[in-house]
């Protein structure tokens, strides 16, 4: 059950990245979009969350804030990246970290000790993220984009493993948390690079429904964290880019590259591999 749950977040989050990315792009303003869609998440997770049971203690709603620094870290690369690259790049290498992280965490700060699959799940997954920002076939790659995907990796991964430390009975206001801690990390990144940021009409209706998509994906994996071990449940709601490159290549008609194609098949077999093991 904690690896179906995991899955079904995972397929959330690609469809609230695709939706998410397409907005930003069609809006011309991913920052502003990334501040609306946690927003609108994080409100959504706090009216469910006074309605359900739950009891959280401050370090619950710590973890929640700590999940939500790295999380907006992550989203505000993450959109950058959709908004400016191509999302068959970007979101499979952002993947990649996502799953990596909370294997590292598992290993060493939780002794779980993985198989040796999933040692060589990780091993794929550095020559995959090299072929994948190699420009070659004719097909152009922003390389920046693939620098987000990392950045964008490596806080989703914090995110996962500090979710993974929300008690059982804490319902779901730590998430509420998490939403409204990364919509500010977001801002101030924004800020920080001197983009705009405040959310608008323009791209509104696709800012909230991602939204209510990635909402729906973190309340998932945090359910699934509580029934499976960390360096499993993670890697799967990883497998969120392959949900978001389908949608890509179904409905935007995306091209890829032979050496691209095969690094984007090492960062799936890594995640796989990762899982399976």
């Amino acid at each position: 059950m904690a690896v179906l749950l995991a899955l079904g977040s995972a397929v959330a989050y690609g469809a609230a990245d695709f939706v998410g990315g397409l907005t930003s792009r069609r809006a011309g303003a991913s920052w502003p979009v990334a501040v609306l869609v946690l927003l609108s998440g994080g409100t959504l997770v706090l009216v469910v969350g006074l309605a359900a049971p739950g009891r959280p203690s401050g370090a619950d709603l710590g973890w929640g804030a700590v999940s939500g620094l790295a999380g907006g870290v992550g989203t505000a690369f993450l959109y950058r990246g959709l908004a400016a690259g191509r999302m068959g790049v970007v979101a499979p290498v952002s993947g990649v970290g996502a799953a990596v992280v909370p294997v590292a965490v598992g290993v060493l700060l939780a002794a779980e000790r993985p198989a040796p699959l999933v040692w060589v799940g990780v091993l794929a997954a550095l020559p995959g993220i090299w072929l994948v920002s190699r420009a070659t076939d004719g097909v152009p790659v922003d390389r920046a984009s693939v620098l987000d995907g990392v950045l964008a990796g490596t806080g989703f991964g914090v995110l996962f493993a500090a979710l993974a430390e929300v008690g059982d009975d804490a319902g779901l206001l730590p998430l509420a948390v998490n939403h409204y801690a990364s919509a500010v990390t977001v801002a101030v990144v924004a800020t920080a690079l001197g983009q705009r940021w405040l959310p608008g009409r323009r791209g509104a209706g696709g800012a909230v429904a991602a939204g209510a998509l990635g909402a729906s994906a973190t309340a998932l994996f945090l359910v699934s964290s509580r029934g499976g071990d960390l360096s499993v449940v993670a890697v799967v709601a990883s497998l969120y880019p392959a949900f978001t490159v389908l949608l890509a290549l179904a409905l935007l008609r995306e091209r890829v590259g032979r050496d691209q194609a095969a690094g984007l098949a090492l960062c799936g077999l890594a995640v796989v591999l990762v899982a399976a093991g």
